[in-house]
């Protein structure tokens, strides 16, 4: 049989062959951007000729051609697949090679079940093992940070907001910063899964089928914890992908966050931090530079994600029922995870190979004038003056002292003090170098999630608990789809052998 007149077979009421402008378009792109539905399509396959023959709906002799079709199909390996674009897309293309391998018996397969219902499969099961891999690279990136906050809970530096120095801190409890939001990725994308893995198989057309499917069983032979249960909805679900890319570019902004100070504190201008060379690139023009490739790639990600968020959103604006989500929205979610796990695992390689120039970082916090708040607060508390009149005698000197180059000394306090409250403090130059120590300042916050040592020490070993039981979350939700999928494929070659 013909690849042509498979597909009238398929179509039935069809007489003419598709436009070469509409294969050369829609089709060319269903079918190269489908590929990786494949394997998803397979299992799909499987699972739906087994319960058909367990329902009773294949006839007896048409079983094993049936099953052994499918399988040799199942153990074919994609990129050897010529795949034909005037079939429409890859389902259709399979549905070719089944008819090919046993055109008796390959119809059976159609019973009860539409096109998408396999399209929508196979993206639900890429997708679920592209978002524990995102889970697993969250969690590791978590880990490498915390690795990295462990080697400098001693490293001072300068905080900044607006870029501009604010208070003194650490390099640890700077990187915290990062892996708190983590913590929140990771319950969000453990939600977005138990939604994910949710089986719509079975369902029907839109109303459901006259014959008797058992949705539960083909829900646990593709591993799935649970049905949607309505079955026009479990079709379509348009909100899903919306979710999907919405918690990837949540991910994507937090680290693109800490990418966008770490390629300004790589600069010569901070020379706080060094590139590795094997995550930078060269000029071709320019001998002297190296250019922090890596963070710039991360980046570009995180951006890139905000248009795949938006066009996802867009696909799923229309009346219901419609087509243009599936079409396109099935490879770009995936593609989309698979896009964030790679630029995370990037992000990790990269802190690890940092060299942080601690000199330059303990430099700066001291030239800051960044303990200028602990110095406002401790007049306020041994001069019983109120808070916001502190805050303009300390504000006033540090503006004497930068007009005139200096640092921030005890006559330009007592000055301001003289303008401000009409009396001198009678503030020594060893008071204030004391009280705006950075070491000194970062012991004193010693509250929940400050910057002390014990603190940091704390929320490292608070986030180290997180990321251990994440992983196991991983390594036990990975091994039971593996398992599943295991159990399928015996299940499949043990009805082969008796049938």
């Amino acid at each position: 049989m013909s690849r042509e007149g498979n597909q009238f077979k398929e179509a039935g009421r069809f007489t003419k062959s598709p436009a070469p402008e509409l294969i050369n378009s829609a089709f060319t792109m269903e079918v190269n951007e489908g590929t990786l539905l494949y394997h998803g399509m397979s299992l799909a396959d499987l699972a739906h000729a087994i319960m058909l023959i367990e329902i009773d709906v294949v006839p007896q002799e048409s079983r094993a051609e049936l099953l052994n079709a499918l399988l040799e199909m199942h153990n074919l390996s994609v990129e050897n697949i010529d795949f034909d674009n005037a079939l429409v897309d890859v389902y259709t293309n399979r549905d070719h090679m089944l008819h090919q391998r046993t055109p008796e018996t390959a119809g059976w397969l159609h019973a009860g079940r539409p096109r998408r219902e396999v399209s929508t499969l196979a993206y639900l099961i890429v997708t679920r093992a592209e978002l524990l891999e995102v889970v697993k690279n969250v969690s590791e990136l978590m880990g490498t940070l915390l690795d990295f906050a462990d080697e400098n809970h001693s490293t001072i530096l300068p905080d900044y907001t607006y870029l501009q120095r604010a208070h003194p801190t650490t390099l640890a409890h700077y990187v915290l910063t990062f892996v708190q939001p983590m913590s929140r990725d990771l319950d969000r994308l453990k939600s977005v899964y138990k939604r994910t893995n949710k089986s719509p198989a079975g369902a029907g057309s839109t109303n459901g089928s006259r014959l008797p499917i058992d949705r539960e069983r083909l829900a646990k032979l593709l591993g799935f914890n649970g049905l949607v249960l309505h079955t026009r909805d479990a079709m379509w679900q348009p909100d899903g992908p919306i979710e999907l890319m919405s918690v990837a570019l949540a991910i994507l902004c937090n680290v693109d966050r800490m990418t966008e100070d770490l390629q300004i504190w790589t600069t010569s201008e901070f020379n706080f931090m060094d590139l590795s060379e094997s995550h930078s690139r060269s000029s071709i023009i320019m001998p002297h530079k190296k250019n922090p490739y890596s963070l710039t790639f991360v980046r570009g990600v995180a951006r890139e994600m905000i248009g795949r968020l938006a066009g996802t959103a867009a696909l799923q604006s229309t009346p219901s029922g419609q087509v243009d989500n599936r079409i396109f929205t099935y490879s770009m979610v995936p593609q989309g995870l698979m896009q964030t796990k790679k630029a995370l695992k990037l992000l990790s390689a990269t802190i690890s190979g940092l060299t942080v120039n601690k000199d330059e970082m303990s430099l700066a916090a001291l030239k800051s004038l960044g303990g200028s708040t602990d110095l406002a607060e401790e007049i306020m508390t041994i001069y019983d003056i109120d808070p916001q009149t502190a805050h303009s005698i300390v504000g006033r000197a540090v503006r004497s002292a930068t007009q005139m180059g200096k640092g921030l000394e005890a006559d330009l306090i007592n000055s301001a003090a003289k303008d401000i409250i009409n009396r001198s403090l009678n503030i020594s130059d060893d008071f204030i170098e004391k009280i705006m120590d950075p070491k000194a300042i970062v012991a004193t916050r010693i509250g929940p999630g400050g910057a002390s040592l014990k603190s940091v020490q704390e929320m490292i070993t608070t986030f180290r608990d997180l990321v251990y039981e994440c992983n196991q979350w991983f390594v036990t939700e990975k091994s039971r789809l593996k398992e599943a999928e295991k159990k399928l494929i015996e299940k499949v070659t043990a009805l082969c052998q008796c049938t």
